[in-house]
């Protein structure tokens, strides 16, 4: 296998990115110069050996504590829960919630072979109480799986002394009920609310 075929094919793998673009990515970074090239490496291999895992969250960082968990101003007794790392930077981008988060590592999927021990629901479970979180936000996918993630740390967080909510589902600002499918539409007429 040539090196453009090995770089085509891996860069193929990652999500979105097709043969044919990777193809074109490849020829592209060969018309650069050889110095933005081995920039593009060596950004890859610090991200590889420099990011790690929070060690109170789960969030992508370099440091012990990323800069959600280090910043004194998020509301500690809120947290809200996802699936992936980098499900907060979508909600962060909304600049709506000031509370902190937990990063699950996934979601339940049994013909996967991921389970409940394969996520980090058990460190969820410890951060409750030391941190005084009076409110747990399940923000998992409104997929199979996400749904049955959610149910399943509702069950786990029934027992403890905080309110548990689900992020509410339905039809997008801009969107049209004419395209909207009838599962988005069931979920936005039973989670309506008084207009005030």
């Amino acid at each position: 296998m040539s090196i453009i075929d090995e770089l085509t094919s891996e860069l193929a793998r990652l999500p979105g990115i097709g043969r044919k673009t990777a193809l074109r990515l490849t020829y592209h970074l060969l018309r650069q110069p050889a110095s933005q090239s081995r920039k593009l490496a060596e950004a890859l291999v610090s991200l590889t050996e420099r990011i790690r895992q929070c060690e109170r969250c789960f969030n992508l960082t370099e440091h012990a504590l990323c800069s959600l968990c280090a910043d004194s101003r998020r509301d500690s007794s809120t947290l809200c829960v996802v699936e992936e790392a980098s499900d907060i930077a979508s909600i962060e981008r909304a600049g709506e919630f000031r509370g902190r988060y937990h990063v699950l590592g996934g979601r339940l999927s049994p013909l996967d072979g991921v389970g409940p021990d394969d996520l980090t629901i058990g460190a969820l479970l410890a951060r409750l109480e030391p941190e005084g979180v009076q409110e747990v936000i399940l923000a998992t996918n409104p997929s199979l799986e996400g749904e049955a993630t959610a149910l399943y740390c509702q069950r786990q967080l029934s027992a403890r002394s905080v309110r548990v909510t689900r992020i509410a589902r339905g039809l997008p600002v801009g969107g049209d009920l004419e395209y909207a499918d009838g599962v988005t539409i069931a979920q936005a007429l039973s989670a309506r609310r008084e207009m005030l």
